[in-house]
């Protein structure tokens, strides 16, 4: 029989969440949306910014009011006005720039990919855990009320047994951007395809079996990935993603009982659908949104696991982001696919 109605939303309201200082380690893209989001959505205090350029902090700094700009990712980590360090850095420098903060005592939350691959997440993962300091991945798209909707839906068993899950996410970049350069470990895998990859693994566990296609660019990264997953007990996913354009960036969870497909982009706020074999649809609507107003909610999350003495969160636990680095070496093992620093597990900054 169908849902009458779906679950709501257990997220607490941003504001309610006791206040942190961050500190800003990199001051990119997307730093400058997480300020912009917890500002205006939270009490959470940006309280520094940090890097290795000091006139980059300074100008970061002044254009969002942080009262402390340092000139290196050393200084930021050691500093007594921060709680908690959020690492944006470029992906080779998350693991030693989250290194740098663990060891400094701080609690780190790491824009994902929390590494360049499953060596480094473990890495992270068994510092932390070892200093007994909060760590965790922004993989913010987890920590939105309609995740936690779906999560209520799924382990209600409202869909069955999830059969077969589909997720894809593509972006047109200007040619100057970051992701067209190998030395920074560009190619869509790690700046787009961890999310349908993430979604796909936190549903499904890890495949165990993975068949791979990649279309090479001539900047020396890759245009476009695919990849088709089995796992135990017979389900199976499909992931593209790709730099070619935009694309829907929609995600289908198909069960034997009824069907989630999330608008796109599923990666931001926005609605989804559950639809039944009868007819039977239910709908969860919701504004659509973007990045301002979504990275508040992790960073308040951060915040109420941080001051209940958790060291991880219950919406991207570090063994989650592991399992999905595990994956993303295997369809890099599959295409022969390497960054500077796989063969390191510290790197310089």
């Amino acid at each position: 029989m169908a849902a009458a109605v779906l679950p709501a939303s257990r997220v607490p309201d941003s504001k309610d969440a006791p206040s942190l200082r961050w500190g800003i380690m990199g001051p990119g893209w997307i730093a400058e949306r997480f300020t912009e989001s917890v500002q205006a959505h939270s009490r959470q205090v940006i309280a520094a910014v940090g890097s290795r350029s000091l006139s980059r902090s300074k100008e970061f700094a002044e254009k969002f009011g942080v009262p402390a700009a340092y000139g290196s990712y050393e200084e930021l980590a050691s500093a007594p006005d921060v709680d908690i360090v959020y690492v944006t850095t470029p992906h080779n420098f998350h693991h030693s720039a989250a290194l740098l903060a663990l060891e400094a005592g701080k609690h780190v939350l790491v824009e994902k990919p929390i590494g360049l691959n499953a060596e480094q997440a473990r890495d992270i993962a068994a510092r932390a855990r070892s200093a007994g300091v909060f760590a965790t991945e922004a993989m913010w798209t987890f920590f939105l009320p309609k995740f936690d909707i779906i999560r209520q839906i799924l382990e209600a068993g409202t869909l069955g047994t999830v059969t077969t899950v589909v997720a894809e996410y593509g972006e047109h970049f200007n040619r100057t951007h970051r992701i067209f350069d190998p030395a920074l470990a560009g190619g869509p895998l790690l700046d787009l395809g961890t999310y349908p990859l993430a979604l796909i693994i936190e549903l499904l566990g890890a495949p165990e079996r993975m068949h791979v296609l990649g279309q090479p660019h001539e900047s020396g990264v890759h245009a476009q990935l695919s990849a088709i997953m089995g796992f135990a007990g017979g389900s199976q996913a499909v992931m593209n993603t790709q730099l070619h354009n935009f694309t829907p960036t929609a995600a289908t969870i198909v069960g034997s009982q009824a069907t989630l497909t999330i608008d796109g982009p599923f990666t931001m706020p926005g609605g989804f659908d559950v639809r039944f074999p009868d007819g039977t649809q239910l709908r969860h609507n919701e504004p659509t949104g973007g990045h301002f107003e979504g990275l508040h909610y992790e960073a308040a999350a951060v915040a109420r696991c941080i001051a209940a003495g958790r060291t991880e969160s219950l919406e991207r636990p570090l063994d989650a982001s592991v399992r999905t680095l595990e994956a993303a070496d295997e369809i890099r093992r599959h295409l022969g696919i390497t960054f500077p620093g796989d063969d390191r597990t510290k790197e310089e900054l």
